[in-house]
């Protein structure tokens, strides 16, 4: 038997649960998702359907409303039937899988059980949401075959955006059905699986929770501010921006509350079982309903002052009253925003000597210790709770790979003389002369495995392809301060950025028309990709737009067309050069970025969290390296060569101009498609972003296999003055209602010029280098205004478009 998963039911309608079920569909899995019938009904509601799935229809619709969205696209949803547990429940005969996300509550699971046993079909996969309660309680009195079949599957929220699933195994569960879940869940659900053993918690929730509340115990003793806390344990120590207080806030106080508690009473041995209790100021807070976000304040709040404007405000613990938000100054953190790598980062903020450093060293060093004790209690090494960590945390690193950054000897020895108590076997690693957790040998990463007391291989999928462990290993064949060339096996060669956010610069450009003659002559094939963190990530947020600024307020104009020149011909000539290129981009694809990809390569293997698009217009500019011309002959040559002919251009001219003149962008790889940046004949969506960089080789090797031939350049037919004319007329209408401002007016009338063509008739041939020249023209007349120059200012002050 070939097991699949055809249809799904999730039972329980909640955030999570919702974010399940679309998160299901969006893999094109049909959906049953189910709830209660709401105890208050009227005499006269008790025969209505609406009134009797009251319930699952708030969830669903929570679902579709939710920001940031938990659909990849809400056509999804049609995937999705809802009902009841009373009326609906026969219909989870069919279901190939049921995840329970019931409230947390043994009783209630346990009848859930018995009923779905009476009525699963043979071989259908059960598994529970919980986070708490033990598989073995839940499955107590149920048949040999449902224990088989049973197991916990344990997401985080919210589920479309957080990559950990956590998979524990009953006792009796087949292996089939575990091998199977977890290739589902990291190929078909783009999930990362860790395995975890049915403890409380599990292995996010019980260091992670860990580690907040032992802050928050020491923001009291010490003094500390939440602004400094959390400048401390953001992004200086390869975590989110929102840190530890911003996060609480995100996720709520009740439910870390309740985390903590369970925590507390279920792990009665836990060394550090006192953390786990909460600080009488945050049972304050809950006691005043101060959750976070939901609430409209919790650690932080922003309020209106004196003159209307908006000031954010933090709590002070020592008082539990609300002040005004205080920039922290602390001078490790300002020397870890000044170091290059994040090793140096992260040994600043802990090797420091001020009050913020003590602060945060005694933390985590106290978190390190912790985690190591837990293995194997809760995981079987340290890869488990690093993982988990870094998918479930968001965090850059985890606390073992953490560890090795400091140095491991140094930081024990430090870790003794403040008297904490090392685990034993930490030091034995030490003593036995291995430095590290995680070491890398020809080309494969191993971790140190403290049961044998010996290096293992680090498992990773077959298609997983690691650019650090590539790194590490020696594979670079060329690298600058911006961009390097890898050798990720088979001749095939990765092109990976590593700047801010992956911004294109100077050196980037001048980088990528370095290596095509090398690749050429040495590569079978290239890929262009990283693999760097956050999320969701930045393949390439664009131009760097500092760069840009400094050439528009000098008045550099021949700088800039030689520039615009120069990033136009190194994507033009790797785009016809006798290779196959496959771009891999993930997360923020935007303006730049999004040109490479629809420039440069064959093929787009998009990451199914994609945020794609061409957004100049936000800067007061247009794509400039080849965006505009591209996206056209991407429209143009999707047709067959006789529909061309009779074409009526008009249809596509209208969402080209739209997707560059509205600076459209997608929030998924599946609106990247409608938009028309992905193309259904030729590009495709990995879910699982860990697989992007190996399943992009995978569609190099397929053309190299195929007898790859470059594409023949060939005149693009255009629009011409008919396409700029359609548009001047409903911009006219536009301006004439205050829809628009008179700059932007000035530029999308010129990015529908350029899309045109210029002054030919329609339907004219031309050649791609004339629309090329367009673009910089455009461009750097925008460069002179003083309207995009304020543009571009305030959206690197502010984050956000101006529109002036």
């Amino acid at each position: 038997m070939v097991r699949k998963i055809s249809k799904a039911a999730v039972i329980g309608s909640g955030i999570m649960g919702g974010g399940i079920a679309a998160l299901l569909a969006g893999a094109g899995v049909r959906v049953l998702l189910l709830d209660i019938v709401p105890f208050d009904l009227k005499d006269e509601e008790k025969d209505d359907p609406a009134a009797r799935n009251r319930m699952v229809k708030a969830g669903m619709d929570a679902a579709l409303g939710a920001m940031p969205p938990l659909f990849y696209n809400k056509k999804d949803a049609a995937l999705i039937e809802t009902g009841n547990l009373t009326d609906d429940f026969d219909k989870l005969s069919d279901c190939d899988w049921i995840c329970e996300v019931v409230v947390e509550n043994l009783k209630i699971k346990q009848d859930l059980f018995k009923r779905i046993e009476e009525i699963r079909k043979p071989g259908c996969i059960v598994s529970s949401n919980t986070s708490g309660i033990p598989l073995k309680a839940m499955s107590e009195g149920l048949s040999d075959d449902f224990k088989k079949h049973f197991l916990g599957t344990h997401f985080f929220n919210p589920v479309r955006w957080m990559h950990l699933l956590e998979l524990i195994p009953g006792e009796e569960t087949s292996q089939e059905v575990l091998d199977f879940i977890e290739k589902f869940g990291e190929v078909n659900l783009g999930k990362g699986i860790v395995w975890a053993k049915d403890t409380p918690n599990f292995i996010g929730n019980r260091i992670g929770i860990q580690g907040m509340g032992k802050i928050m115990q020491e923001v009291v003793k010490q003094g500390m501010t939440l602004a400094e806390v959390d400048a401390l344990f953001g992004p200086a120590m390869g975590r989110p921006s929102s840190a530890i207080f911003g996060t609480a806030d995100l996720v709520g106080l009740d439910t870390m509350a309740h985390v903590m508690e369970n925590s507390y009473d279920l792990c009665p041995d836990d060394e550090e079982r006192d953390a786990h209790l909460l600080p009488d100021f945050v049972k304050k807070m809950i006691e005043n309903n101060w959750l976070g976000n939901k609430t409209k304040g919790g650690f932080f709040k922003k309020v209106k002052n004196d003159e209307g404007k908006k000031v954010k405000m933090m709590l002070d613990p020592a008082t539990c009253e609300y002040v005004e938000f205080v920039k922290p100054d602390l001078p490790c953190v300002a020397a870890a925003k000044a170091a290059s790598t994040p090793e140096e980062k992260v040994k600043a903020i802990l090797y420091g000597e001020d009050r913020g450093a003590k602060f945060a060293w005694e933390c985590s060093a106290n978190g390190l210790i912790y985690s190591a004790n837990r293995i194997p209690e809760i995981a079987t090494s340290v890869v488990e709770i690093d993982n988990a960590m870094k998918w479930g945390y968001a965090f850059e690193t985890g606390p073992f790979e953490n560890w090795d950054m400091i140095g491991v000897r140094e930081s024990v020895a430090k870790m003794e003389a403040d008297g904490m108590q090392v685990p034993e076997k930490v030091k034995k690693m030490l003593d036995a002369g291995n430095e590290s957790f995680y070491k890398v040998e020809n080309g494969r990463q191993y971790f140190y495995d403290f049961e044998s007391e010996s290096y293992q291989l680090v498992k990773l999928s077959e298609t997983a392809l690691s650019l650090a462990t590539c790194r590490a290993d020696g594979k670079v064949l060329k690298s600058c301060s911006s961009a390097s060339l890898i050798d990720i096996g088979d001749d095939i060669f990765c092109v990976e950025f590593h700047t801010k956010m992956n911004a294109l610069n100077r050196e980037i450009i001048e980088f990528m028309g370095e290596i095509k003659d090398y690749a050429q002559a040495n590569a079978a094939g290239v890929v262009i990709g990283n693999q760097a963190g956050g999320m969701p990530g930045a393949f390439s947020a664009g131009a760097d737009l500092d760069y840009v600024l400094g050439l528009c307020k000098g008045k550099k104009y021949a700088e800039i067309d030689e520039f615009l020149q120069l990033a136009q011909n190194g994507i033009k000539d790797i785009r016809y050069a006798n290779i196959p290129v496959v771009a891999a981009p993930y997360g923020m694809t935007l303006g730049g970025g999004c040109e490479v990809c629809l420039g440069a390569a064959d093929k787009i293997v998009g990451a199914a969290d994609l945020m794609m698009g061409l957004v100049e217009m936000g800067v007061g500019l247009l794509p400039a390296g080849g965006g505009c011309t591209n996206m056209w002959k991407k429209f143009v040559f999707a047709l067959p060569e006789p529909v061309q002919k009779d074409m009526d251009f008009a249809k596509l001219f209208v969402p080209v101009f739209m997707a560059i003149g509205m600076a459209k962008y997608s929030m998924s790889a599946k609106q990247a498609f409608g938009f028309g940046h992905m193309h259904p004949w030729a590009d495709r969506i990995v879910m699982n972003r860990d697989l992007l960089i190996g399943e992009a080789k995978k569609e190099v090797l397929a053309m190299v296999d195929a007898g790859y031939a470059p594409p023949v350049k060939k005149p693009v037919p255009v629009m011409g003055e008919a396409g700029a004319g359609m548009i001047n007329a409903q911009i006219f209408n536009m301006l004439g209602g205050g829809f628009v401002s008179e700059h932007d007016a000035l530029i999308v009338k010129r990015i529908a010029y350029v899309i045109s063509g210029g002054s030919v008739k329609e339907g004219t041939a031309i050649d791609e280098d004339v629309m090329y020249k367009l673009e910089r023209e455009a461009f750097i007349d925008f460069a002179k205004e003083e309207k995009t120059i304020a543009r571009i200012e305030h959206m690197l002050k502010k984050g956000a478009p101006l529109r002036n």
